[in-house]
């Protein structure tokens, strides 16, 4: 017999009938899988936290990639932000998320050290948001702690019932699972109930859903850095949605069982192979070819 895969709409069953939050569930969870307590729990989250910090204030200082392709939009971004001419279209919270999400993922591509949330190439979107609501709402690390708990536990089920890899199911599968992760993690940490945190998880999936991966030259960095950014934005969209009360009409585990059979669908030229989308445009083409040139001198 077939082993059932995990279905988030169990979880969320059972932390509403017994009244506690999903961060509280999960936890627990973890803490008997890993048969450990649950402060060793937190406390490994805590760790992961200073890495995703470090990680954002090595990108702000300006780096940039080795192909030099990617590198300095977060710098860039958070000085035109500082000026008092510049318009703030997004507002604080919203700019201080992109803000850091571009500067983790540029960390990531100038070869810093980052946290996978849930992959390398996703690794922007849930620092982004987390570091910017403890900025803007004064949340302690504990308090962020508890989202990566819920964060992780999303990741799980969409690794099994879906993936989380571009190769298997374009960027929708990265930056779109960390979406859903964040935004989830999000209406739990402003106690949203768990219902709330399942729509949550929805609406970032349907936003996303479709989005190929098509990386210029096969390296993580064109377009994927500046996808974390407009990630992070669909995140506190499905977060800001599930609090005010709006629901998904499909619910979370037939949204993510959708994402896999699109990805399925999806041709592999759109599947991290740099064979179709934006890496076939001219321009993405021209560069690749100087650049393997040069690097074959």
């Amino acid at each position: 017999m077939a082993k059932e895969k995990l279905a988030l709409k169990n979880w969320l069953h059972e932390a509403t009938t017994r009244k506690i939050t999903f961060s509280e569930l999960l936890l627990e969870k973890n803490a008997q899988e890993l048969d450990v307590a649950k402060s060793d729990v937190v406390k490994q989250m805590l760790e992961m936290l200073e890495v995703m910090k470090s990680s954002a204030e090595y990108g702000l200082s300006g780096v940039h990639s080795r192909s030099n392709l990617t590198g300095g939009n977060a710098k860039k971004l958070l000085a035109a932000r500082q000026n008092a001419s510049f318009k703030n279209l997004l507002g604080d919270l919203v700019g201080d998320a992109v803000t850091y999400a571009l500067a983790v993922a540029e960390a990531n591509a100038a070869m810093g050290r980052i946290v996978a949330a849930p992959t390398a190439g996703a690794s922007g979107v849930l620092p982004g948001a987390l570091l910017a609501v403890q900025k803007n709402y004064n949340l302690t690390d504990e308090k962020l702690a508890e989202g990566l708990v819920v964060a992780g536990g999303i990741g799980l089920v969409i690794a099994e019932r879906a993936s989380l890899s571009g190769a298997m199911g374009g960027c929708q599968a990265e930056t779109g699972s960390a979406a859903a992760m964040t935004a989830g993690a999000l209406v739990d940490m402003f106690g949203g109930t768990p219902d709330q945190v399942g729509q949550a998880i929805a609406i970032a999936i349907k936003n996303m859903l479709g989005l190929v991966c098509d990386p210029v030259a096969g390296l993580v960095e064109v377009p994927c850095v500046k996808r974390n950014a407009g990630a992070v934005v669909q995140a506190l969209l499905a977060a800001e949605l599930a609090l005010a009360g709006v629901s998904s009409f499909i619910p979370a585990d037939e949204v993510i069982d959708a994402m896999q059979e699109v990805g399925e669908r999806m041709h592999c030229s759109l599947k991290e192979t740099a064979d179709g989308g934006l890496a076939c445009s001219p321009t993405a083409l021209a560069w690749t070819k100087v650049y393997f040139n040069k690097n074959e001198e």
